[in-house]
């Protein structure tokens, strides 16, 4: 590999921004596919297949770059997002293996990609990743990940009869004590990491279906379109804000 390629960290910092941004995306993730398939009726298939071609258009882009790039980053993670909906959905109802059985056979995808990540790269460091072949672990994770956390969310709320909004309230709660353990004790933080990665996918998918589902269901029926339309104007937003932040620390970096 050209050493050119290693040069440069090629992910965001793990900063409090970085799950603003990440819980935007994936709340759009779930309305967003939910849209897609169910409001404008082209069904999880053909989402899958409009949001897989993004994705891979992203990612070509994303992975012929160098260093990082805020808007290119968080488009090709907001594809994944989308698209980790539609193969849950895909799973859970289309194929017939419901939600348990789904979260259970993409927890062990997600370990065996972590595993092979590990043994090709001696890390699975999420904050920095410098040469391309990590960097397709990086996104092959995140691809599994999110699709678990929609399964592991439509679990919670269904299976478990949890509905939206408790099932959201357990997994804040969750969420409290993953960073309570970051501060105050010495877990591992990549390990913390990928809990909290998870465990904020089903955050934003239930909070998603809450909003978007009928009264009857547990939701508010604020509709799959008015949903996405928020979430996509706070993801904007706040994109913008880190994009601004980066351009800054180098421009800093490159003035001292």
């Amino acid at each position: 590999m050209n050493p050119s390629t290693t040069l440069e960290n090629r992910v965001p910092r793990i900063i409090f921004l970085y799950w603003v941004i990440k819980i935007a995306s994936t709340t759009l993730g779930e309305t967003g596919a939910d849209m897609f398939s169910m409001t404008f009726n082209l069904g999880y298939a053909e989402t899958i297949l409009i949001f897989m071609a993004l994705f891979a258009l992203m990612f070509a882009i994303k992975i012929l770059q160098r260093g990082y790039h805020s808007i290119v980053y968080w488009i090709t993670f907001t594809a994944t997002a989308i698209v980790g909906t539609a193969i849950s959905d895909f799973i859970d109802r289309t194929l017939g293996w419901g939600y348990a059985w789904g979260s259970l056979f993409l927890v062990t995808v997600l370990l065996a990609v972590i595993f092979a990540w590990y043994l090709k790269e001696k890390s699975v460091c999420v904050e920095r990743i410098v040469t391309r072949n990590a960097e397709v672990y990086y996104w092959l994770a995140f691809l599994v990940a999110n699709t678990l956390g929609t399964a592991a969310g439509d679990f919670l709320a269904d299976d478990l009869g949890l509905g939206f909004m408790n099932g959201a309230l357990l997994i804040t709660g969750l969420l409290v004590v993953i960073a309570l353990l970051h501060y105050f004790t010495k877990v591992s933080g990549t390990l913390l990491f990928w809990l909290a990665f998870v465990l904020t996918r089903p955050f934003g998918a239930t909070f998603g279906d809450f909003l978007t589902k009928s009264k009857e269901q547990g939701g508010i029926h604020f509709g799959t379109i008015g949903s996405s339309l928020v979430f996509g104007s706070i993801l904007v937003i706040a994109v913008y804000l880190e994009h601004r932040m980066v351009i800054a620390t180098k421009h800093r970096k490159t003035t001292e």
